[in-house]
């Protein structure tokens, strides 16, 4: 196993992305041209050692001619296991009058409220002053 990895999921997409290049039968320099993305970086991303941006997936997306959401769910922003298919990264994906910078910042503060409410849970209460006094 490499060093350096971020992760599972990352890693897991990155797996995807390949493999979905090479059926679209393009090189990473190919894909690099199509999408604005640097070969290095792209080379990275399916290494699985780097994490890519909500735009970034936007581009390969539309390059590799794969769902935007099929990505977003292969990335951990978005949950595939949502039967309403109503969440708020998909709401905040979806919003045309957000940037894509504005939407990644978004999910970014939106993943680190839920794992700091993660953490919380896995905390004993009692040893928190004042817990449940403003509840």
């Amino acid at each position: 196993m490499a060093k350096g990895k971020v992760g599972h999921t990352v890693a897991g997409l990155g797996e995807y992305l390949k493999e979905q290049r090479l059926d679209s039968r393009l090189s990473l320099r190919q894909l690099a041209e199509m999408t604005g993305v640097s070969n290095p970086y792209l080379s990275q991303i399916e290494r699985g050692l780097r994490r890519p941006s909500a735009q970034v997936l936007q581009q390969l997306s539309k390059a590799l001619r794969v769902s935007a959401d099929q990505l977003y769910a292969r990335a951990g922003i978005v949950g595939l296991d949502d039967s309403t298919g109503v969440t708020v990264e998909n709401a905040v994906l979806n919003d045309p009058l957000l940037t894509e910078r504005q939407k990644q910042s978004l999910l970014d503060v939106y993943s680190s409220f839920l794992a700091l409410n993660a953490q919380a849970e896995l905390e004993p209460h009692d040893s928190q002053p004042g817990a449940g006094a403003n509840r």
